[in-house]
């Protein structure tokens, strides 16, 4: 049974009417939109300059920052309820935890139903890293006070598996053996089909277990680094599940191999070998993930993923993805990605900003990511 996470404040005061909550969100995000600099069809604010837009980004970021942190710091604020959960896996062969945020008033109403967005986590993560670490619940809090439309925030165990069906079997016995601090029953699966637990497990098990709007229109996938690259490419393997996608720094063109800076066209690495070298840190996942062969890389790089998806006439999701611009792991690939997606016409928004590969960068752009899908799947 999913249990909650933390004890809930009753509201003391009256909420605005959702209608009118939703119209001044809405708005803000419509002013945060028009002030980005970056956009994957390449169009930038007009007669404006590099530094003219950078300070217009600023500006908006800041306004949304402080209003959001002036809701949280405000008494009584009707907040949501987090609750931890878990669900059987036929994909896996194995039971998994998840984390569960459902919308104030969720409890009250028993009619209403909720668009839903899951949030992945990155590599040697798990459930609670968007919330221990992220304080994306209290993001949430604080958004949806602030109109934010209501929505349904899941975020799943992934294990280190990058979302997806393993090139490499991994036996459950190999897996035992390997000391690690989360217990072997959690995270060794007998068969590494992540990608449909995600999105025909999880999804399934959520439409039916909560209130939801059961509709690709209505469902997003969101995560960083390895969730990043989880979800763009299960929303491009599963259009008929997604309707939208975000990666905060995410790994988006993972056999990217220079120029860095980068500059086009860009360069791809060619051999087993050189894959090995570039991602030796991370080999011992991604060997598995992705495979020891450039062929089985190929297959699971996201801009292919868009050409297959596109050329079998499938409806493309919305892509958004940002990067910090010191963020030397990702920064270079995620300009690749977009140089691709608008050399095949792909409409996409693309976002560097400043930061690094860490969750200081992750907890103040979670806001961004949150904005984008509920005005896409929060109507």
């Amino acid at each position: 049974m999913p249990r909650d996470r933390r004890p809930r404040a009753s509201p003391a005061e009256p909420v605005r009417p959702l209608h009118c909550r939703r119209v001044c969100f809405l708005a803000l995000a419509a002013s945060l939109a028009a002030s980005v600099a970056c956009r994957g069809t390449g169009t930038r604010a007009p007669d404006a300059s590099a530094a003219s837009v950078a300070r217009d980004t600023a500006r908006v970021t800041s306004r949304v920052t402080s209003r959001v942190t002036s809701r949280a710091a405000a008494s009584g604020r009707a907040r949501g309820t987090l609750r931890d959960a878990e669900l059987w896996s036929p994909s896996l062969g194995a039971t998994k935890r998840y984390l569960v945020w459902l919308p104030p008033g969720y409890a009250r109403d028993d009619a209403t139903r909720y668009p839903v967005a899951f949030y992945l986590h990155g590599l040697y993560g798990d459930e609670t890293d968007w919330t221990r670490q992220g304080g994306l619940d209290a993001t949430l809090d604080s958004m949806t006070a602030a109109g934010l439309p209501p929505m349904i925030v899941v975020m799943p165990d992934g294990d280190d598996s990058w979302y997806v069906t393993s090139n490499v079997l991994v036996g459950v016995d190999a897996c035992r053996r390997v000391q690690r601090t989360e217990p072997a029953d959690r995270y060794c699966v007998p068969w590494w089909r992540y990608d449909e637990y995600v999105a025909r497990d999880l999804v399934a098990h959520v439409d039916s277990a909560y209130r939801t709007r059961a509709d690709r229109a209505h469902r997003a996938i969101a995560g960083l680094s390895m969730g990043g690259y989880g979800a763009v490419t299960l929303a491009l393997r599963y259009p008929d599940v997604f309707a939208a996608a975000a990666s905060h720094s995410g790994v988006l063109s993972p056999m990217y191999d220079g120029p860095s800076p980068f500059a086009a066209p860009p360069r791809y690495a060619a051999t087993p070998e050189r894959l090995q070298e570039k991602w030796a840190r991370f080999w011992p996942s991604m060997g598995v993930a992705f495979g020891r062969d450039t062929a089985a890389w190929q297959a699971r790089e996201p801009v292919r993923l868009v050409r297959r998806a596109r050329d079998a006439g499938a409806a493309l999701p919305a892509l958004w993805f940002d990067a910090g611009t010191d963020d030397a792991l990702v920064i270079d690939q995620n300009h690749a990605f977009a140089w691709e997606l608008a050399r095949l016409g792909v409409p996409h928004e693309w976002h560097p900003r400043p930061g690094k590969h860490d969750w200081t960068y992750w907890r103040t752009n979670a806001p961004h990511s949150l904005a984008w899908i509920a005005a896409r799947i929060g109507a």
